[in-house]
């Protein structure tokens, strides 16, 4: 079931692209590659992992939670914060993974990571091109801001490579896209 949650943004920033097409329930992942920080060693990171999202998907449950931006009012004191509160919770349902999803570069994914405690809990994958968020048409446009092409705020149940699960904010809201939404719906409640 695809959730959607009509809402007004206090600021009116976010508007969906109209020409998009979205990905929906039962859709497969799209075959893109993403980022994931490296450790440093000494003082010298090691660089991005890439991640091929098909690959990385198969034959496990994932919890995917995307947010317009890291370090931003709302993805770090509320979105991100309830995802590692109950990780552990997740992981006894039979989640094999968490992925926090954002355009931003995967050294910036990884200082955001370091800064909420996600070690363990949440791979923060870095979708620094757009190239995922532009394949499943989950994209706000925040031109004229200095944000440019953002992802939209959702999270989505993925089992084997599939979309099980999606639920979407529109107009900035944060009401469905939350981790104890998507708890509910991994546990069939």
């Amino acid at each position: 079931m695809w959730h959607l949650v009509d809402a007004k943004c206090h600021f009116q920033i976010f508007h969906r692209l109209p020409t998009t097409i979205m990905i929906a329930i039962g859709d497969s992942l799209p075959a893109v590659t993403l980022g994931e920080y490296n450790a440093v060693e000494g003082t010298c990171a090691i660089g991005p992992n890439q991640i091929k999202v098909q690959e990385a998907a198969a034959g496990k449950t994932i919890v995917i939670f995307a947010v317009p931006g890291a370090f931003t009012p709302t993805c770090s004191a509320q979105h991100a914060p309830g995802f590692v509160a109950l990780a552990d919770e997740f992981k006894a349902a039979g989640v094999d993974e968490i992925w926090c999803l954002s355009v931003n570069d995967a050294f910036v994914m990884g200082a955001w990571g370091k800064d909420l405690g996600t070690a363990g809990k949440i791979r923060m994958i870095a979708d620094g091109d757009a190239v995922f968020t532009k394949a499943t048409g989950l994209e706000l446009n925040m031109t004229g801001r200095g944000l440019g092409l953002r992802a939209a705020r959702y999270s989505m149940l993925v089992k084997d490579g599939v979309i099980k699960e999606l639920n979407l904010e529109v107009g900035g809201a944060f009401k469905v896209s939350n981790a104890e939404t998507i708890l509910a719906q991994v546990r069939g409640e």
